[in-house]
């Protein structure tokens, strides 16, 4: 049985009703599978008084209800946590993976030739390099579950626009730092849109509201519009497995 390595990790308080555990490895994935390891592990065990475990890139926030347990009750159980995790393998379950097709640049990416003026490259290179690899889906941020990956691999890092769009619309495909993203619902924003897909992602009738869960795997594709008016609609689903 291979044990996964078990990044190093700090505690804070947050509040009186939540705690932050940071992983502090000098490996960004063993971080991120740290964290999100202790998430499904307290998520599973369900402690009294445990409200939530909230994963991101390096950190969990563990909410918790201070009437029934102490933050330093907590803390031990979180530590056990992750004592635990050192002793045990990790999840043998396959990433799914989604193919999400993108109408890239004019009205579906208005940022598309701006993030490649700064970059220094042309607009075709920008969709070569945000095409050509695959993002692990790292944790699911607002709105409504937005998938948040490792970005492309741009020269620099995209600067967020200086002044933020009041609506994005549902399916944009953005960038910012070295961050991509996909907008499940239509919301405000201030990423660089260099996209959209026609596939709807979220969907409210569903539980989850999205299909994807962090550790699935994307690959964006490029399409023409006419193939965005011949998708519109569609649900955004897993490729089925080989």
């Amino acid at each position: 049985m291979t044990v996964l390595t078990v990044a190093p990790t700090e505690i804070y308080e947050s509040g009186d009703s939540a705690l932050r555990v940071v992983a502090i490895s000098e490996t960004s994935e063993d971080n991120w599978l740290t964290v999100h390891r202790l998430a499904g592990w307290l998520e599973e065990c369900g402690a009294e008084g445990l409200h939530a475990a909230v994963p991101t890139y390096d950190s969990v926030l563990v909410e918790f209800d201070p009437v029934m347990v102490s933050a330093g009750q907590m803390r031990a159980f979180v530590k056990l946590g992750l004592g635990e995790l050192g002793r045990s393998a990790g999840s043998s379950s396959a990433p799914r993976e989604f193919d999400v097709p993108v109408v890239y640049g004019g009205e579906y990416g208005p940022d598309l030739e701006k993030v490649a003026a700064f970059q220094g490259i042309s607009m075709e290179d920008v969709i070569r390099l945000h095409t050509e690899k695959t993002y692990t889906i790292r944790c699911l941020g607002a709105p409504a579950g937005s998938p948040m990956m490792d970005g492309p691999a741009f020269p620099k890092p995209v600067p967020r626009l200086k002044d933020p769009r009041l609506s994005v619309p549902a399916g944009a495909v953005s960038v910012a730092g070295r961050q991509a993203v996909i907008a499940p619902a239509k919301a405000p924003g201030g990423w660089c849109v260099i996209g959209q897909t026609p596939l709807s992602v979220l969907n409210i009738r569903r539980e989850p509201l999205v299909p994807y869960q962090p550790g699935d795997i994307v690959r964006f594709r490029q399409i023409g519009a006419a193939d965005f008016h011949t998708l519109a609609g569609l649900e955004l689903e897993a490729q089925a497995q080989s």
